[in-house]
Formats: structure tokens, C-alpha cells, sequence
């Protein structure tokens, strides 16, 4: 059943996208300097001066993978761009689909993968030319090769194979966003944590050839350094991109670690519930209590905590009530924070068992890592809370281990998510 319900939001998604571009030929998520990007790589092709002129933030891989396909159909360039798009969706589709014959934790991946599906954001990133989709296609294929290769001790041909193909697929992600950054740290403790449970005699040739995958990993991510002398575009980092307006670069950050967490919890919430309900006693107190006191606190720093986003939208409407958004924004947080240290709370109680899931236990390191690294994000640049969909393979992996079924209840959470893509998604169809 569950594979079938993969398959049926798969299906809908991707007809939702491709009557979209069918239907509308201009410009409407699409952001003029992702078009500028596309048409600088379509037309001149990958060079060092072509990387040079990049004015995004993302790395060019993404911008790359769309100027392909200009290249490849030779029509209308946004047209193109987008189709271009909406196939990284596909294959990301079928790869997991196809993969997880294969994986030993074939349902988790598919928790993955319809977490993935109905994600508000998804649709809007399927159907234009933002940058989600080539490079959740190379970090979620190449997650799914290398934890299968690092979580074996045995290393066969066909798993040294894997893991060298998912160290260069992961290291290809982080140059289509680099907020993947965050793989090479997890990827690293992951193999502390298996390294630490193999048997004497298996350790060398096992450390040799993760330590070998991780290289692969780094090259890519390197070599973009080298050229951009940084790890966002040379614009970016000037701030000369965007009119002078934004700037992106390497720098301390103490509040947007913060923000960060707040948005993965509230994203999380609606995978997870009802977890708050499983907790013991004594824990529902606690929790109850952190919650209401990180609620107060977060509430008072609404002006930090409200980046653009469907939650900022939801605010904005209900402040013309009077203390409305105040009051909705406080019981907003209260429930994202009780939520969030239940399932921490549940994840807890599992720890045992998570050793015999690999997935799961990169996904923990992913998203912690992918907090950390925000201390480093320098400029001046908002978080979007967009950006969450980059890890939204490792919240379903999360959330699907703390509550594996497929109840009626969560179904419909589901179904109301999908819903909400596609009307995000149709908006710019009647607009102006």
C-alpha cells in the first residue's frame, strides 16, 4: 500500500508540473538571475569565466543540469530550463523507487520519499527553474549508495562501486547547494559511529575505502572553492548580484542557527504527529514546560523567527485581528517545540535499535550538521523556509522511524500537505 500511495503522489506531482509549464510560458517563480545563470551556461557553456559571472548564491551545478537540457531540446529556454527540472524530479523518483529493492531499509526510504513528495515547497521547485530538485536527485541517490556501501563491513566489488559512486554524487550536491556542506561532517561521524562497532579485522580495508569515497566527496566541493575563491559566487559574496541588496558569504552567525532548528521542527510536526501523544507521563510534563518557556521566548523574537514563508503569511493575516498574530504565533511554537522534543524524546528510546538503521542514523547527523553550519552563513541573506525541502528526505527518514505506520490520521496530515504544494504551485498561474 505504502508504495502505491509513493507512486500515486509521484504521478500526480509530476502531471501537476507538466501542465503547469505546458500552461504557463513566463516567468513567475523564476527568479531573473536563475534565468540570467541558465542562459550564461546554455550559451557559453562550463568555463572559468562562465563560473566567475554566476550572480546566484547556489553553486552551478543545478544551473548546469537546466542548461542541458536548453541545450538538449532546443526550444523555448524557460520552457526548456523547466522541463529540464521537472526530469531531476523523476529520476529521483524512480532511482528511490528502484534503489530501495536493494537497500536494507527499503520502508524508511519510502517514508523518505513521500515526505519528500508532499512537501509544501515541492511542486513550486518541480515546476520552474529553482535549483531543489538536481540537487536532492544527486544528495538523496548518493545518500542511498553510500550508507548501503559504509553500513556493510564486507566490502564486495559491487559496494566499493556503490560507495565511490555515492561519495561523487554527494559531493556533486553540495556544488548544487551548498548547504549540503553538511553531508561531508555527517558522512564522516557516520563512519566514527559504524567504525567503532566493526571487528578488529575488518576495519582497514572498511576505513580505506570510506576514507576513498569521502575523497570523491571533496573533490567536487574543492574545486569550486578553488575557482570561486569561496563557497558562494564571487557576486554573492560582493554583494553586487542583486542590485547591492544581498550578500551571501562565510561569516558568524549566532541567530540563524536558531531560526533554523524552529522551521525544521515546524516542518517536522506535521510528519511526525501525533508523537506528542506518546510520551510518558513524566516526559509530557517536562516537555510541556520547555515548551511553553521556548514558545515565550521565540514569540518575544517573532521579528527573527518570521522569515518569508508560508508561517510569515499565516502570521501577517491573522495580526489584522487585534494581538491575533502574537496569540496564533505563541500557540504555533509552543506545539512546534513540545512536538520536537517528543520525538527527540521517542528517538531516545529507540537509540538501541538505530544501529541496525543506517539511514536513519545519517539523517540525525544530516540535520544536525545542516543546524551547525548555519553559524557560518555570513551576509545578509534570510532564510527561507523553503530551504527546509533540501533536508526533507532526512525528516521523513525521522519520522517514519519514530512512527512507521501509515495510519488513516497521518494520511490525511499527508493528503492536506500535497494539497497545499499544489496550490502553491497554481497561484502563480492566476496571478499577475
Amino acid at each position: 500500500m505504502g508504495r502505491m500511495i509513493i507512486i500515486l503522489a509521484l504521478v500526480l506531482n509530476l502531471i501537476s508540473a507538466a501542465l503547469f509549464i505546458g500552461l504557463v510560458n513566463r516567468p513567475v517563480y523564476d527568479d531573473p538571475y536563475n534565468i540570467f545563470d541558465v542562459h550564461n551556461y546554455a550559451t557559453r557553456g562550463l568555463s572559468v569565466d562562465t563560473l566567475l559571472s554566476q550572480r546566484n548564491p547556489p553553486g552551478p551545478t543545478s544551473f548546469l543540469w537546466m542548461a542541458a537540457g536548453v541545450r538538449l531540446l532546443g526550444g523555448g529556454e524557460l520552457r526548456d530550463a523547466r522541463i529540464a527540472n521537472l526530469m531531476s524530479w523523476l529520476l529521483l523518483g524512480a532511482g528511490v523507487l528502484i534503489g530501495t529493492k536493494y537497500s536494507s531499509s527499503p520502508q524508511l526510504w519510502y517514508g523518505a520519499l513521500l515526505v519528500l513528495l508532499v512537501f509544501p515547497h515541492t511542486l513550486e521547485a518541480t515546476a520552474t527553474i529553482l535549483t531543489e530538485g538536481p540537487a536532492l536527485l544527486f544528495a538523496v541517490a548518493g545518500i542511498l549508495a553510500w550508507t548501503e556501501f559504509a553500513s556493510r563491513p564486507n566490502i564486495t566489488p559491487r559496494l566499493f562501486a556503490l560507495g565511490m559512486l555515492g561519495g561523487t554524487l554527494m559531493g556533486l550536491a553540495v556544488t548544487c547547494r551548498q548547504y549540503y556542506l553538511a553531508l561531508l561532517p555527517a558522512a564522516a561521524l557516520f563512519a566514527f559511529y559504524q567504525w567503532r562497532r566493526l571487528a578488529s579485522h575488518e576495519k582497514f580495508r572498511w576505513l580505506a575505502g570510506v576514507i576513498l569515497s569521502l575523497v570523491l566527496t571533496a573533490i567536487p566541493v574543492i574545486l569550486l572553492v578553488l575557482v570561486w575563491k569561496g563557497i558562494s559566487s564571487p557576486g554573492m559574496a560582493t554583494g553586487t548580484s542583486y542590485n547591492h541588496t544581498w550578500k551571501a558569504t562565510v561569516g558568524g552567525n549566532l541567530s540563524r542557527p536558531p531560526v533554523v532548528a524552529f522551521y525544521i521542527a515546524a516542518y517536522l510536526l506535521p510528519f511526525t504527529f501525533p508523537a506528542m501523544f506518546q510520551l510518558r507521563a513524566s516526559q509530557r510534563r517536562i516537555g510541556l514546560l520547555v515548551a511553553v518557556m521556548g514558545g515565550i521566548g521565540v514569540t518575544y523574537f517573532s521579528s527573527l523567527f518570521l522569515q518569508p514563508g508560508p508561517l510569515n503569511s499565516l502570521i501577517r493575516m491573522a495580526s489584522r485581528l487585534p494581538y491575533g498574530g502574537t496569540v496564533l504565533f505563541a500557540v504555533i511554537a509552543i506545539g512546534v517545540i513540545y512536538n520536537g522534543a517528543s520525538v527527540c524524546c521517542l528517538l531516545w528510546g529507540q537509540r538501541d535499535s538505530l544501529s541496525s538503521r543506517a539511514p536513519v542514523v545519517f539523517a540525525i547527523f544530516a540535520v544536525a550538521f545542516f543546524i551547525a553550519e548555519q553559524f557560518g552563513v555570513g551576509g545578509n541573506l534570510p532564510f527561507y523556509d523553503r530551504y527546509v525541502l533540501q533536508i526533507a528526505p532526512f525528516l521523513g527518514l525521522i519520522a517514519f522511524t519514530v512512527l512507521p505506520r501509515l495510519t488513516p490520521s497521518r494520511l490525511t496530515a499527508l493528503a492536506c500537505l500535497s494539497l497545499l504544494s499544489h496550490g502553491m504551485l497554481w497561484r502563480f498561474a492566476f496571478g499577475p
